[in-house]
């Protein structure tokens, strides 16, 4: 006899109305394979579906690196896998895809997902690593270079758009923005303890924010617990400011508290340090970058390295995407791609 208790019947999620506006509702969206037809009306409307992420310049990265048979790649910035998707039928057969991803929550999801699509470990290997570890990685993988390197900095669509993440300027949440929720502090707690004078200079050179001087001293020092706080009290510093403004300006001091947290510019500057030597002879290097605060650095490196003999030759002009792409992701209207090759 079963003594077990029946489970009880649970009806599955369904959206509240017929345009959910929480993110953890749109369930079709965080399930592409199953609901095609719904994600392809969310893309048709130029925007990202929930939980996904959608690459910008794909065809001018694979035309910058030039993946062929037997190379290997490394992805630094493997995200939700687009670029890795359209790089590993380049290399094979015989060649293989390193991954690399600081996000602990997102990259076995992206393992799985490529997984599912008939890459094995044999082509493609995930290893969770900040992109200022490539040189370790290639030596763990028993690599002595990469024929082509990518990586696509910023921040993913799967990461702005998790309202736990504390990365959304209009979505409630913890004031996170940690890539890896397991390291380092928060940017509540940097905001808490920074100085005016400190913040100030932060948000100039992490967004060019004309209005440093004066969110500095309504922001430094003082505690904020939710994303939507922080976006109240940057509108109210600039009351008389107008309303297009007042919202450029949150996506401007919510990019820079997200560039300290995380230490971007220190990891790209170690990156660009030891990318030379990290390529194979003839190796390729792309880079996509989206604000100038990246775009300077990248293009001083490869400019450095090209008169030092690391790179035969860079990019003359930087690459955009199309106002096509632009029209059907508008995200990737920010990005900028710099290459150069050993």
């Amino acid at each position: 006899m079963n003594d077990e208790a029946p489970t009880a019947h649970r009806r599955r999620p369904r959206y509240a109305g017929t345009h959910p506006r929480r993110f953890d509702e749109k369930y079709k969206e965080h399930a592409p394979d199953k609901y095609p037809d719904t994600v392809a009306k969310v893309l048709a409307s130029g925007k990202t579906p929930a939980g996904a992420h959608v690459p910008v310049l794909v065809a001018e990265v694979l035309e910058a690196l030039d993946p062929r048979a037997g190379d290997t790649v490394v992805d630094c910035t493997l995200g939700y896998g687009g670029h890795a998707r359209a790089l590993l039928p380049r290399v094979l057969p015989g060649g293989r895809l390193l991954g690399l991803d600081v996000d602990p929550l997102e990259l076995p999801k992206t393992e799985g997902r490529l997984r599912g699509l008939g890459f094995g470990p044999e082509a493609f290997v995930a290893r969770r690593s900040n992109f200022a570890g490539l040189s370790q990685a290639l030596v763990a993988e028993g690599l002595a270079g990469a024929d082509c390197v990518l990586a696509d900095l910023g921040v993913s669509s799967m990461q702005l758009d998790t309202p736990g993440r504390g990365f959304s300027i209009k979505t409630p949440g913890p004031l996170d923005m940690r890539m890896n929720p397991n390291r380092g502090h928060p940017a509540s707690a940097l905001l808490r303890k920074i100085t005016p004078g400190n913040l100030e200079a932060l948000l100039v050179e992490n967004a060019d924010e004309p209005q440093a001087l004066c969110l500095a001293d309504a922001l430094a020092g003082k505690s904020f617990e939710r994303t939507t706080d922080l976006s109240e009290a940057i509108v109210a510093a600039l009351s008389l400011s107008p309303a297009a403004e007042k919202e450029r300006c949150v996506r401007r001091v919510f990019q820079a508290l997200r560039i300290a947290v995380n230490e971007e510019f220190t990891a790209l500057d170690t990156l660009l340090r030891q990318l030379p030597s990290c390529l194979n002879p003839g190796g390729r290097v792309a880079i996509v970058t989206f604000h100038s605060g990246e775009d300077r650095r990248v293009k001083k490196a490869f400019q450095a390295g090209l008169r030092e003999g690391s790179y035969v030759t860079i990019a003359d002009q930087v690459v955009r995407p199309s106002p096509e792409e632009c029209r059907s992701n508008p995200r990737a209207s920010a990005a900028k791609l710099r290459w150069a090759r050993r």
